[in-house]
């Protein structure tokens, strides 16, 4: 089960990346249950807007192991911290099954 966040670009984006790497990455990093995270930045589209700032993939082997997580109290700081201190550009969550193939 992956949880995607798209985060629109932010009103100050050096305070956003800051803020992101120095406090919102170890606070996800302790996730239980968290299988893999990525982050990647400079998103690019052939023609209209920009989809995001920041693309966050975060992988967990089923539906109930990412509930239990977001559930758990790290998951309710990350959730937290993410609404006050990242969210200024918006931000979108998608839950999807990931197949390899």
């Amino acid at each position: 089960m992956r949880l995607m966040v798209l985060y629109g670009r932010p009103d100050d984006t050096g305070a956003f990346d800051r803020h992101y790497r120095d406090v919102h990455i170890p606070l996800a990093k302790k996730l239980p249950g968290l299988r893999r995270y990525t982050v990647s930045q400079g998103v690019n589209v052939a023609f209209g807007e920009d989809p995001a700032y920041l693309v966050a993939e975060l992988d967990f082997d089923d539906a109930a192991a990412m509930q239990a997580s977001m559930g758990s109290p790290e998951g309710k700081a990350a959730g937290a911290d993410m609404v006050a201190n990242l969210a200024s550009g918006g931000v979108r969550n998608l839950v999807f099954e990931v197949d390899e193939v």
